[in-house]
């Protein structure tokens, strides 16, 4: 049986990285905790429970890719590695059936599962998250950061884009794809996410750091969130210049603007109520679905601005 190495990421998690490391007790053969800058005890908790410590150095930018690829660097000659973030648990026995599913398919890279929410009930924005995780088993073209792969074919892509600041797990999975390797999310239970987001202002951040991965991932992959980058600057720009210019034209265009946003929020109740939500959470998710494409504008808009200028490209983090 092929030996599996965990490499685990985390700033200030505290008991969440305490839980996380718990969950993997006993079922690698190495653990690698990567911290970036934390002010808790988490270096000290990732010590006592046997796990490899790296410590970033902050004079370079942190960002979650930079980090998997030092845990990674970090092991002695991985043959399969599962990355897990250190807000997660891991479900038991997901490791081992992920293993013989990766084994048994030679043209696998990588594999995933379903990611839940700890605590989907403690806000209308973790109630997101838990509905954003669970999508549909089979070959898949991307995958979150929770992922067991094939030490060969994260070696032969160069890991993952260390400049790539939000969504570079699918800057990653995308070069996979390209390198011809195949991706699958398997019918299980895989982690248990506690994304603590329990007001407004965070939902805000995260949505602006979603649109910055949309636009620094399609600009190195034009391919790739493009259906994504459309509906934000169709919903959060173009429908919202025609209804200003609706005021000094014609009235019925600032109408026509109004119904077209009013027949997208009913197709997302309905999409939502097929995905089994209840009628009220449909009706405020529907709602941040179509309010969180103006963050998301500002995240494409600030990748593009830091582009052009040659800033470098930051982590944007909402907790």
């Amino acid at each position: 049986m092929t030996p599996v190495d965990v490499v685990l990421i985390g700033r200030n998690e505290g008991a969440r990285l305490v839980a996380a490391l718990a969950s993997v007790q006993g079922q690698a053969r190495e653990i690698v905790y990567v911290d970036s800058g934390s002010t808790d005890d988490s270096l000290a908790e990732a010590r006592a429970a046997g796990a490899k410590v790296v410590e970033l150095d902050m004079s370079t930018p942190f960002t979650a890719a930079r980090a998997r690829n030092a845990g990674f660097d970090a092991l002695t000659a991985p043959r399969i590695v599962m990355f897990i973030d250190g807000d997660c648990t891991l479900h038991p026995g997901f490791l081992d059936a992920a293993r013989t599913h990766l084994e048994a398919y030679p043209q696998l890279g990588l594999v995933t599962g379903w990611r839940s929410e700890i605590h989907p009930d403690a806000s209308i924005y973790n109630a997101i998250c838990d509905w954003e995780w669970h999508r549909p088993a089979g070959p898949i073209q991307a995958c979150g950061g929770d992922m067991m792969v094939r030490a060969e074919a994260w070696a032969g892509v160069g890991g993952m884009n260390p400049s790539v600041i939000a969504a570079e797990d699918d800057e990653f999975c995308t070069r996979l794809r390209k390198a011809g390797w195949q991706l699958e999310r398997l019918p299980l239970e895989m982690t248990r996410h506690d994304a603590a987001m329990l007001n407004f202002g965070q939902w805000w951040r995260r949505a602006v750091r979603t649109g910055h991965g949309f636009a620094q991932v399609g600009h190195l992959h034009p391919e790739y969130f493009r259906t994504e980058r459309r509906r934000v600057l169709t919903f959060a720009l173009v429908l919202p210049l025609l209804f200003l210019a609706g005021f000094f034209t014609t009235s019925w265009i600032s109408a026509l603007v109004l119904l077209l946003y009013g027949y997208s929020h009913v197709r997302s109740i309905r999409g939502l109520r097929a995905d089994g939500l209840p009628p009220g959470q449909a009706h405020r998710l529907a709602l941040l679905l179509t309010l969180s494409k103006f963050p998301n504008l500002i995240g494409m808009a600030r990748f593009h601005a830091r582009r052009l200028s040659g800033v470098e490209m930051r982590i944007i983090e909402y907790k």
